[in-house]
């Protein structure tokens, strides 16, 4: 304490003390955090009134939940937890939503629904990051998932491009480039294989799987991890030249239920997606796979504590709360 005394100067020069009343509230705002109860006060009915929009978009389509749980992932993935998925593109942006990876999302409405009824309840209070990665809770616990508190406090970001969709995961990704993408997320092995737990809600169109169907290699002309059987189930409802636009597999077999089947099907070598199947094929992560399709209340406390993991990735504690998801402020 003595050495410090000698080295700072007992009176501040006056630029040097205007730097640090500019730098103490900025370092103050950096300590900020996502809270559970950061609504308590302002809004407490809010989890409420999304839940409740959520079960009624649900009632009449069941594939809303799937779609809520795959537009939280894909927002949270570009940019942050931040909405930028839901901006609207403008005449001079494409914005991400019109990304091809997001043309399938849809369900923005679902969010539109919640936050007006929010913003007649407490306006210009609830973000539209936060009102995403609640409802995506709710798409979970409303099919028999797990429940979680969703930390809250994100605000909304205002930059949108669908030329970075070309950062999402592929559903050709072999596992070391999966792990890459993830980890550059600050997610590891474990988040990896329960977050893709989220395909149990899943269904995909033809387009995304049909090239493990037929001319895989050179040396096989379908995907040698695909169970034989699964192949000629996919090749039907995936006919060349002529299928329907809507034509495509869930991604499990209980598909408006959350539970541990995909991982099942990932052990029986019926993996939709190369990416998916390539988590039971790669040592890294089979034991994983092979760990949640045993116990699936082991796979829920996994996948809740991932799905936490990711809400934090590139939350925004500073900027704007949105009148209207699809535009800024």
């Amino acid at each position: 304490m003595r050495i410090m005394a000698l080295l700072v100067p007992k009176v501040l020069p006056p630029r040097v003390i205007l730097v640090l009343q500019l730098l103490l509230p900025m370092a103050a705002l950096s300590k900020a955090s996502l809270d559970v109860h950061y609504y308590d006060q302002a809004c407490s009915r809010a989890e409420e009134i999304i839940l409740e929009t959520v079960e009624n978009a649900t009632r009449y389509d069941p594939k809303v939940s799937a779609r809520l749980l795959r537009m939280f992932f894909h927002d949270c993935f570009i940019r942050g937890c931040d909405a930028s998925l839901l901006l609207d593109s403008t005449p001079g942006n494409k914005a991400e939503k019109d990304g091809p990876p997001n043309i399938s999302v849809r369900a923005f409405y679902v969010i539109d629904e919640a936050k007006a009824k929010l913003e007649a309840a407490c306006a210009g209070t609830i973000s539209c990051a936060d009102i995403v990665a609640i409802a995506a809770r709710d798409a979970v616990t409303t099919t028999g998932g797990p429940y979680w508190e969703v930390l809250k406090g994100r605000k909304d970001g205002r930059v949108s491009r669908a030329s970075e969709t070309v950062n999402l995961p592929a559903p050709t990704f072999n596992v070391t480039q999966l792990i890459q993408s993830f980890a550059k997320r600050g997610l590891g092995l474990k988040d990896l294989v329960a977050l893709s737990g989220a395909h149990t809600l899943g269904f995909s169109h033809c387009s995304s799987f049909e090239v493990r169907l037929s001319n895989f290699s050179s040396t096989h002309d379908t995907d040698p991890s695909m169970n034989p059987l699964f192949v000629e189930e996919l090749r039907k409802k995936c006919p060349k030249p002529n299928r329907g636009r809507n034509a495509g597999q869930f991604l499990d077999g209980t598909s408006s239920a959350f539970d541990n089947d995909y991982y099942k099907k990932l052990i029986a070598g019926k993996g939709v997606f190369g990416s998916d199947q390539a988590l039971f094929s790669d040592y890294r992560t089979r034991w994983l796979v092979e760990s949640f399709g045993k116990d699936q209340g082991l796979f829920f406390r996994e996948f809740a504590a991932s799905m936490v993991k990711l809400g934090n990735v590139g939350a925004k504690e500073i900027g704007e709360v949105r009148k209207k998801c699809g535009i800024v402020n």
